[in-house]
């Protein structure tokens, strides 16, 4: 009888499962959405009872759609959004909700932990920049000059499969490759907690939860809702990691100079390297892979921003698309591909809740540069689309300037990949073949082949993956034919940001 894996995902806007069997082949999956909070202008939070209520409905549904037997289930792994900062007491108990990387709360608290460390300090031991929300520090002190009563009572300050793992074991822990995005790990030199920035920083440095690696064993399952649902007590859970690593585990990006895309909510260039030489353009982390780091050039809002203008300018189309029972993002990249490449001079800039690499900057926000009295809905959309494009290429050109590969290949995997013209515009503008994985939602499935290597049925990570086809979509060959007016619409996005920057200030 074949043993089953079950991996758990904590995204933005929804909650994944999958479960697969020994031999790395997908037996169920499923995914229920909830919507992240926001109390107050600026804020970004996710209810930490909508995801275990969700992680719940999941494990139900998988199990009685999948005919799954739970009894055979013999690991389970977490990946979960990062950071997703969450302050837990010495019960597990959750005294603060998640609070995820597009936060803007604690603005003030990242220009003190900069004054504190110094900008280049804090790069050279942490391999990243401090930036509010997006570097979980800023989250922890902004709990402590603002909510001290929590702050005495939290036990961990850890992110959110930290507070799945203690729900599951009753034990805590994160892996390294959440950790590296504290503002207070080690994450070039020993891959521990340094004690001289959190004291730096303020953090009793006793509250930061054990390190653990990402395949690692957290504890046996004593959650009673799983146990009565049929999966056996006592069996592992890996502590994973972030989502966007497990993802690339799935993906096989493995070892130096591999290479891959996620199309979601957020867009992500990931560059797997065995050396840790950094750019502070970049969001730098170490990988699920044990002796490997991963590159990140991760735009926040790039699928966001598509999803921000369907509910915003495209009710017609949501309408449409209940009528019909098309997809309505398939109805907006259809109007987009009515007009011609360029988007007819409009340019989008897609920082709509500050943005991480390559800008670094919580004030910057979006941008349409270029609007005219002929500027129609499907210009706006067609550049929406092409923001995401410019700023892959922006990335993959600071990687490639880092690292001195030439990357003209490279996979993409996530549902936003299978836009064909999305993909072709990418191609187009970046200059590289992609191939287009038949693999959507595999953050889950990597939190499984981790859970794989905690039970002992996989020797590694590396060769986990090696389980999981990478089964070829579609491949989309760059073309040359709008070079000309491509390279044009770049140059003003990328120089957008630099001119507006004052102005961003200014605005806040």
């Amino acid at each position: 009888m074949k043993k089953y894996l079950l991996g758990l995902d904590v995204g933005t806007s929804s909650l994944k499962t999958a479960i697969i069997d020994q031999d790395g082949n997908l037996v169920a999956k499923s995914a229920m959405e909830y919507e992240p909070k926001a109390l107050f202008p600026g804020w970004q939070e996710i209810s930490a009872e909508s995801i275990w209520k969700a992680v719940m409905g999941n494990l139900k549904a998988m199990i009685k759609e999948g005919d799954i037997d739970p009894s055979l289930i013999a690991g389970i792994g977490i990946s979960c959004l990062c950071p997703g900062l969450v302050a837990l007491g010495a019960n597990g108990e959750v005294l603060q909700d998640p609070i995820i990387y597009s936060d803007r709360r604690s603005v003030e608290e990242a220009e003190m932990i900069k004054q504190a460390v110094g900008m280049d300090h804090l790069f050279y031991i942490t391999a990243n920049r401090c930036m509010s929300g997006a570097m979980s520090g800023t989250s922890m002190l902004w709990i402590k000059n603002h909510c001290p009563d929590i702050y005495e009572k939290t036990r961990y300050f850890g992110h959110i499969n930290t507070m799945l793992g203690v729900m599951l074991t009753g034990k805590f822990a994160i892996d390294r490759s959440n950790a590296s995005y504290t503002s207070m790990f080690d994450t070039r030199g020993k891959l521990e907690w340094s004690r001289e920035l959190a004291e730096k920083i303020g953090i009793d440095f006793e509250k930061l939860p054990p390190l653990m690696d990402s395949d690692q064993v957290l504890g046996g399952l004593d959650n009673q809702e799983f146990i009565e649902m049929g999966i056996p007590a006592g069996t592992p859970v890996v502590i994973g990691g972030g989502d966007t690593a497990c993802a690339s585990l799935a993906a096989g990006i493995v070892k130096n100079g591999d290479v891959c895309e996620s199309v979601g909510t957020t867009n992500v260039l990931t560059i797997c390297v065995d050396q840790p030489n950094f750019s502070p353009s970049n969001i730098n982390r170490c990988h699920v892979v044990k002796g490997t780091w991963i590159y990140q050039g991760a735009m926040s809002h790039a699928g966001g921003s598509l999803r921000w203008f369907k509910d915003t300018f495209c009710q017609d189309m949501i309408a449409e698309a209940n009528r019909t029972g098309e997809n309505v993002f398939d109805l907006m990249t259809r109007a987009a591909s009515q007009t011609s490449a360029g988007a007819n001079g409009v340019v989008f800039l897609p920082y709509m809740m500050g943005e991480r690499s390559p800008v670094w900057d919580s004030d910057a926000r979006g941008v349409f540069f270029g609007l005219s009295l002929n500027s129609t809905r499907s210009d706006m959309i067609r550049a929406v689309l092409e923001a995401a494009a410019y700023g892959t290429r922006q990335l993959k050109e600071i990687a490639e300037d880092l690292t001195g590969l030439s990357l003209k290949r490279f996979s993409s995997l996530g549902g936003g990949a299978k836009s064909e013209l999305w993909s072709q515009i990418k191609a187009d503008v970046i200059g590289v073949d992609l191939d287009i994985l038949d693999m959507n939602d595999m953050a889950p499935v990597g939190a499984a082949l981790l859970a794989g290597v905690g039970a002992g049925i996989f020797k590694d990570a590396v060769e986990a993956s090696t389980h999981i086809e990478k089964k070829l979509y579609r491949r989309v060959v760059s073309s040359r034919v709008n070079d000309a007016v491509y390279k044009k619409r770049y140059e003003t996005y990328i120089q957008l940001y630099p001119r507006l920057k004052e102005l961003y200030q200014l605005s806040r």
